[in-house]
């Protein structure tokens, strides 16, 4: 799966791509909760063809950021074309306007300024970041490559190219850069949440200039964007370029994608994928898990820091510290629209498959079981609490955070009453979150990648087996 672009990582989720916000914690006293972190000021509005708008003056550096986000993403893939996406992301700042590729790469870098543009499941994002003397050459650039990409076949062809090799490489020699595209195809198989944002061999492979093209004219519309502007700016020259750059966009001839809730699995089952000669065994286990606005996120997510969030987790700790059984394991929310997974992952020797995957089974039941004590709950939030503030520290994190609210429909509230939210969550909250959002090891969708000729019979304790090759060209069985 396609990767933010490190310029924008701290203020974006993806795909998204944009950053989450659902904090948690175990109750605090008041006098020991910092201040709350506010966002600064800023005026929204919008353009005549119904953009919407953020501008955020901020003028402590003479730096501006700017993230803009076209609403729709790789829901919009045509079936069997997944990835049209991801390529459109590519292809729009490999020339646009009357700027071949690398003079558009040349324009940047001589100014200084990054920009970068990448494929969610939900949006198309374009993170920028300039001197704020070039505030108008980042704007020129940025509606070029949306408005104007050249969209050249040579390039189409290299990036496709390269997006399949990419991924035969990661089959090859370290597939867990993918166990997440398996998972959430096993998972929400025929739900649109399991298409690959980047796409898979076979799909990339189908996929040709004129489907990128048709996605253009059809996805990238005036009424799909939302633009946030964060620096050193005046919000009344801003609001003039940005009518100017981005005005005359016309609105999307297609309707934008909908997601629907996918039901949670019931039961166990196992999509064992042959690594012939592996010597590892890679594992995902998950469940439908929530989505960016669930009510519960703050609870949620200070479980999820104790569970699998952060290195002295549970999981962390059981797996890799007290048994030397990986490098690493972790668990996470992918949040969206509507809710996506949660997964446990991890990776282990081939032999020590079934201990890894019974160690983590078994600190899974102990959550349900033993729940989170008063100590570890209030470790968890002052963690959450000194973590969160350096989210929303630079122009560029101020600029996704202000985007992603607007995607999502959500107010300040969502970053000024963090603190509030953190303090407020008490252990009744966390011993119903875990009831009502964690998975009973019962209910799992679970996905092996190893050798299977060494590993079928272990895949079996866990569930009914369906197999496929890694070689095959896709990351479900048909």
């Amino acid at each position: 799966m396609k990767r933010l672009p490190t310029i924008w990582r701290n203020a974006a989720r993806l795909a998204m791509v944009m950053l989450l916000v659902a904090f948690g914690a175990a109750p605090v006293p008041a006098k020991d909760v910092p201040p709350a972190v506010k966002l600064p000021a800023f005026e929204r509005f919008a353009l005549a063809n119904g953009a919407q708008v953020a501008v955020m003056p901020k003028r402590d550096t003479p730096m501006v950021a700017m993230t803009v986000v076209l609403r729709g993403g790789a829901l919009a893939d045509a079936p069997g074309r997944e990835g049209t996406t991801a390529l459109l992301a590519s292809l729009m700042h490999k020339g646009a306007g009357p700027r071949d590729g690398a003079k558009f790469a040349e324009a940047i870098e001589g100014a200084g300024g990054e920009l970068q543009i990448a494929a969610g499941a939900e949006s198309l994002v374009l993170g920028a970041s300039f001197l704020a003397r070039d505030a108008g050459l980042m704007i020129e650039l940025a509606s070029d490559a949306l408005l104007q990409p050249r969209l050249a076949p040579a390039e189409f062809e290299k990036e496709r190219a390269l997006a399949i090799q990419s991924i035969a490489a990661a089959k090859d020699s370290d597939p867990r850069a993918l166990v997440g595209d398996y998972g959430d195809a096993w998972l929400f198989r025929g739900q649109p949440y399991g298409r690959p944002v980047g796409g898979s061999e076979e799909s990339l492979a189908a996929v040709t200039m004129d489907d990128v093209k048709r996605y253009y004219d059809t996805q990238v519309g005036g009424d799909r964007l939302i633009i946030a502007v964060v620096g050193d700016v005046d919000v009344a020259d801003v609001r003039r370029l940005l009518e100017a750059a981005f005005g005359g966009l016309k609105r999307a001839s297609a309707p934008a994608p909908v997601a629907t809730a996918a039901p949670r699995e019931q039961g166990r089952r196992v999509l064992l994928v042959d690594k012939t000669g592996a010597t590892q065994t890679y594992f995902w286990l998950g469940n439908v898990g929530a989505s960016r606005t669930d009510p519960a996120r703050t609870a949620q997510a200070v479980v999820n820091t104790v569970f699998g969030g952060r290195y002295t987790s549970m999981l962390n700790t059981e797996l890799r510290v007290k048994s030397g059984l990986t490098y690493g394991a972790r668990s996470s929310f992918d949040r969206l629209s509507q809710p996506g997974s949660f997964a446990i992952s991890s990776f282990t020797a081939t032999e020590t498959t079934v201990p890894a995957i019974d160690l983590a089974l078994a600190t899974l039941e102990r959550l349900h079981r033993e729940g989170l004590d008063a100590p570890t709950l209030a470790s968890a939030q002052s963690y959450m609490l000194g973590q969160f503030p350096p989210t929303i520290e630079t122009n560029g994190a101020l600029a996704g955070r202000l985007a992603d609210l607007m995607l999502y429909g959500l107010g300040p509230e969502d970053v000024d009453e963090f603190a509030s939210r953190v303090a407020a969550v008490d252990g009744a909250v966390v011993r119903s979150t875990i009831g009502q959002s964690f998975p009973a090891t019962k209910d799992l969708a679970i996905v092996l990648i190893g050798d299977a000729a060494r590993i079928r019979d272990d895949a079996g304790r866990y569930g009914p087996v369906t197999e496929m090759k890694i070689t095959d060209p896709r990351f479900a069985p048909r």
